[in-house]
């Protein structure tokens, strides 16, 4: 199970503003180009997202599904691939003084990458989640670059 954290520059609720807009993701999850949302009641649970990710000439559509959230606090998310299977990322937002601590856990799980799951998949979860949440921190900091702390 790859679990990786960042401190993001900002209040809770500057992150969670970002987590629940879904045409943001394509800013900063690595991997897709770009998302649609497929319901309006994003971030509510059973609501989904489609992206296409593209690796060189290969390409394939992705949907994600909201399986659980704490407005603010929590999101637990189901990331489906038809060829690769199903991966859950939990996105914990924990308040840091005036900053957020956000803790991402991945893992997969059903299809071909539960199967195929092993410590050298988590190497590459815990470069993809670096890279991810840095990204993530820069998108909530500009976008509330005028949410200054003390």
């Amino acid at each position: 199970m790859a679990v990786r954290n960042q401190l993001i520059h900002r209040p809770p609720q500057a992150v969670w503003a970002v987590l629940a807009d879904p045409t943001s993701y394509g800013e900063w999850v690595v991997g897709p180009s770009g998302s649609t949302p497929l319901d309006q009641a994003w971030p509510e649970v059973g609501s989904r997202l489609r992206y296409t990710v593209r690796l060189g000439p290969w390409s394939t559509e992705g949907v994600t599904t909201v399986r659980h959230r704490e407005a603010g606090r929590e999101l637990e998310l189901e990331a489906s691939f038809k060829s690769l299977g199903t991966a859950r990322i939990f996105l914990q937002l924990r308040p840091w003084g005036e900053e957020t601590l956000v803790v991402c856990d991945e893992h997969p799980l059903r299809g071909m990458g539960g199967t195929l799951h092993n410590p050298a998949v988590e190497v590459l979860l815990q470069l993809r989640h670096r890279g991810m949440l840095a990204r993530l921190a820069e998108v909530v900091e500009r976008e509330h670059a005028g949410a200054r702390h003390a």
